[in-house]
């Protein structure tokens, strides 16, 4: 089949480049010539795991191309995804300029049958928006062509993107058009040869779907860092409880874990946007509007924890941090814990020296000319003199560190473990004095 994917971010890389992979003729389009550049120069502009790899193979085998020609594009399709950037607005609500602008494009230029894919995270209601967007454009044009607007929200992991469009869970498809429902089971078919995957629904409830699927994701995730926050006060551990909850299949064990916070381009914009939506419609999310507080909380819980050690004044403290990414296996340092905790500590007058595997580019863009804070070359040389040391992210090369290492390169063996990542049993067997989140000084039975 013939697609074209409009925008090159995250989401319509990641779906041009894997529809690609199963033999369809896909034409991805930005109007951003330096990603445009990059992507023909046989790189790409994301980190995302094994994407790079099925970019090369399918432009190789004349799958996939890239362009800025906007006739180029929209000609080619038949199924037009539009992957573009919906950014939180000043009041917390998605900002569908993009969006619109994409629709409007297409509507200018089409000739024939299209069925356009609202594949972005959009509020409830963009459907119609885009399809009244495209009909004025081709009433401008004093030409009737029928064509289709379909939401097919994406459900796709950060750092294992390619992993899930390729063997999605399920595949959210909102259509009223028949033979747009047709061309998208015929186009998803090679995901769904199992069994079928593919849950057709009305165009509201699709929009709604990805919105209610990202905001309980969020709310498991606060609602953890707040009973972490009891368990510190009334002794119990809650790596501990997470397990024992975790056990009941009614709960499960997915996003249960306790850390720093969440961050990224999704979690903190969904919720912020459907919180926005429901005061629009007169409604007010406490649930959701607790979440959200209890995040930006919980982004300052390893300040609270480095004050409470070291007092509030930090000047001529030093501190190692490992991981700024918002989660590992990405560069995304949108919305990431990492940034607040910088703040705070250099507020305070401390000095840093941090360490990614990934974000380090990001990290230097995105604070640039921040007096205080250092980057180093690799997580050993981010150690050496800091008073302390805080894990922020939970990359794999940092859950099994060289601890006796740590401990020579550290002034005192003081370690503020973001994530949990460190068992306290063993962190004191160690000597190592360990500020977990919610779990003090506790031990599993098989340690005690």
């Amino acid at each position: 089949m013939k697609v074209t994917a409009i925008g090159t971010g995250y989401v319509g890389l990641v779906t041009g480049a894997c529809l690609a992979e199963m033999g369809n003729h896909v034409v991805c389009l930005d109007l951003n010539p330096e990603k445009i550049r990059v992507l023909n120069a046989g790189e790409i502009p994301i980190h995302e795991p094994g994407l790079l790899e099925v970019v090369r193979r399918n432009v190789a085998a004349g799958r996939l191309q890239f362009t800025t020609d906007a006739d180029l594009a929209v000609h080619h399709g038949t199924i037009l995804f539009v992957g573009v950037g919906t950014p939180p607005d000043e009041d917390g609500s998605a900002d569908l300029q993009y969006v619109i602008a994409a629709a409007r494009s297409i509507g200018r230029r089409m000739t024939d049958y299209k069925v356009i894919v609202d594949k972005s995270t959009v509020p409830v209601g963009t459907a119609d928006q885009v399809k009244a967007a495209i009909a004025e454009e081709l009433r401008k044009r004093g030409v009737d062509l029928h064509f289709a607007v379909v939401s097919n929200p994406e459900f796709l992991k950060e750092g294992a993107a390619v992993e899930d469009f390729m063997k999605p869970d399920r595949i959210i498809v909102g259509s009223d058009d028949e033979q747009a429902t047709l061309l998208m089971r015929a186009l998803y078919s090679p995901f769904t040869r199992n069994h079928d995957r593919m849950q057709v629904m009305d165009l509201r409830s699709a929009e709604f779907t990805k919105y209610a699927a990202n905001a309980m994701l969020a709310t498991r995730i606060s609602f953890m860092n707040e009973l972490a926050l009891l368990a510190e006060k009334v002794g119990a551990d809650i790596e501990l409880v997470r397990r024992g909850i975790g056990s009941d299949p009614r709960i499960g064990y997915s996003f249960l874990y306790a850390g720093a916070g969440y961050g990224g381009s999704c979690f903190p914009k969904d919720v912020k946007a459907l919180v926005r939506a429901a005061q629009d419609e007169g409604i007010s999310l406490q649930v959701l509007t607790a979440v959200e507080a209890a995040n930006e909380r919980q982004k300052r819980v390893l300040v609270d924890k480095v004050v409470a050690r070291f007092g509030e004044d930090l000047a001529g403290r030093r501190f190692a941090l490992w991981g700024l990414a918002f989660k590992p296996n990405t560069d995304d340092m949108r919305e990431a814990p990492a940034l607040v905790i910088v703040d705070e500590l250099l507020r305070r007058g401390a000095t840093l020296s941090a360490y990614d595997p990934v974000a380090m580019d990001e990290a230097r863009r995105l604070l640039a000319g921040r007096e205080g804070i250092s980057f180093a070359d690799s997580a050993d040389a981010a150690l050496q003199g800091a008073d302390a040391l805080l894990l922020v992210t939970e990359w794999k090369e940092f859950k099994s560190p060289d601890f006796d290492g740590i401990k020579a390169a550290l002034k005192q063996p003081v370690v503020f473990d973001g994530r949990n990542q460190y068992e306290p049993a063993l962190m004191k067997a160690l000597g190592i004095e360990h500020h977990g989140i919610g779990r003090g000084d506790s031990v599993t039975p098989s340690q005690s």
